[in-house]
């Protein structure tokens, strides 16, 4: 993708490329919609404004304190979605400001995220972040702890789950993702059934910037994509 490509057609050809990808699936329907999160971690307020006025809907941030900062002056409405780890001493501020957190990896989190959104008279909707590589640096549940968070979310009335989260390993050969996205497809799959009656399992959000199509290919219906519509990220400070 070109550097010199405006924001507005890195977003038009990461959409190109999410419907090539969707004409590939073989496994999964090939029309079941996919929507894109433009991830704006260390992107200026204007570039966001300029990806939203080129039909961005979904913002995905990393951390809850630029979230909150960006808002202050963003003058646009979006679909906010928190995608990085999320600490409990800022789950007040999370639930205040975005609609999907993607990052729930303990019963500890869940029952804080419950606690908050009581108290501003809000069912919040998350995802559980699943570590299916075991990675000890990345945060999310494993596997084999996951039918006993299910279970515990649902005696939990003031969060809603809609799905799942998982961040692949940084590859060499990004090919090698393949294998864990159609894992964690079926474990997708599997959640539908498994999960409470409070639950509403509809997102499977799995691929970022290198690895989406992929993601895409192998049953993803929400993708994280930053660098690909804003370019290398910008280190600015007080952001």
């Amino acid at each position: 993708m070109s550097d010199n490509m405006t924001i507005g057609a890195r977003i038009q050809a990461v959409r190109t490329a999410i419907a090539e990808a969707c004409a590939r699936r073989t496994h999964v329907p090939q029309d079941a919609p996919v929507e894109l999160i433009a991830v704006t971690k260390n992107h200026p307020v204007e570039a966001m404004q300029t990806a939203i006025d080129a039909g961005a809907a979904n913002i995905g941030e990393n951390r809850v304190q630029e979230a909150l900062d960006k808002a202050k002056n963003l003058e646009r409405e979006v679909t906010w979605h928190l995608i990085g780890h999320l600490q409990t001493n800022k789950v007040k501020h999370a639930v205040r400001q975005f609609d999907l957190i993607h990052s729930v990896d303990s019963l500890r989190l869940a029952q804080e995220i419950n606690k908050a959104a009581e108290k501003f008279d809000k069912v919040q909707n998350i995802l559980i972040q699943v570590n299916l590589a075991r990675e000890e640096r990345k945060s999310g549940i494993y596997r084999e702890d996951l039918d006993d968070l299910l279970a515990e979310i649902g005696r939990l009335p003031s969060i809603r789950l809609q799905g799942f989260m998982c961040i692949a390993p940084n590859y060499d050969d990004v090919e090698e993702c393949r294998p864990l996205f159609r894992a964690m497809y079926e474990l997708y799959q599997q959640g539908k059934e498994r999960a409470p009656r409070t639950a509403d399992i509809r997102y499977l959000s799995m691929g970022m910037s290198n690895d989406y199509e992929i993601a895409v290919e192998e049953g993803a219906n929400l993708v994280r994509v930053g660098t690909a519509i804003f370019g290398a990220r910008q280190y600015a400070r007080g952001v």
